[in-house]
């Protein structure tokens, strides 16, 4: 019995860091993405807006990677679907940018929160999807 709990919480160490390695790549690639200064604004200007757009991102990426994590049959299983989840939360920022809210940066700069607000509910929605989606 005790081998079985020390293997259950090797695979909790190993999706749980893998899952927080997972969250700073994806802060760095989406603060890449996104033109504007996330940090910057949250930190420096407080800006609410970006606080809620970026916050939303965080949100809605770790949906779809306990989609992942849940359904994977593997580490590396999960780290593939993982990717996946990045770049639809990547795709969903774009989308969101470009198609229905062409003014967005500009905006999240401004703090509007309506835009932010938006921006954060896509990605949320976009999470839960992903991780939905990611069934056998």
């Amino acid at each position: 019995m005790e081998f079985n709990l020390l293997e259950g919480l090797t695979s909790f160490a190993l999706y749980f860091f893998g899952s927080l390695v997972a969250l700073l790549i994806f802060k760095a690639l989406y603060a890449l993405v996104t033109p504007h200064d996330e940090w910057k604004l949250i930190r420096e200007d407080k800006n609410t807006a970006a606080a809620i757009g970026f916050g939303g991102a965080i949100i809605g990426f770790s949906i779809a990677l306990s989609g992942a994590i849940a359904n994977s049959i593997s580490f590396m299983d999960f780290a593939t679907w993982g990717v996946v989840a990045l770049i639809a939360q990547i795709i969903a920022f774009c989308l969101v940018r470009f198609a229905f809210l062409k003014t967005l940066i500009q905006r999240i700069e401004k703090g509007e929160n309506s835009a932010a607000i938006m921006l954060a509910s896509m990605n949320i929605a976009v999470g839960v999807l992903n991780a939905a989606c990611m069934t056998y």
